[in-house]
């Protein structure tokens, strides 16, 4: 792992502070965490994106998908 300096606003880091103390955590795997689930988020909003664009380039034909409705059930 490497050390990283971070400026942050003194009303965040009280808020972190309280959140890892009620966790039993550190600032730093809070801050892991926080930073891969935004990532995380990040990429799959990108990739939800690319699949619009696809599906506005290319939309979907009258039947193309009607062989598979007899595949599908539907639960209450």
């Amino acid at each position: 792992m490497r050390t990283v300096q971070m400026t942050l606003e003194e009303n965040l880091i009280k808020e972190v502070d309280k959140m890892v103390k009620s966790m039993k955590t550190t600032r730093s795997a809070f801050t892991r965490k926080a930073l891969q689930d935004a990532l995380e988020n990040i990429h799959e909003k990108a990739m939800e994106q690319k699949q619009i664009e696809g599906y506005i380039k290319k939309p979907v034909k009258a039947g193309e998908f009607s062989s598979w409705e007899s595949e599908q059930v539907w639960v209450d």
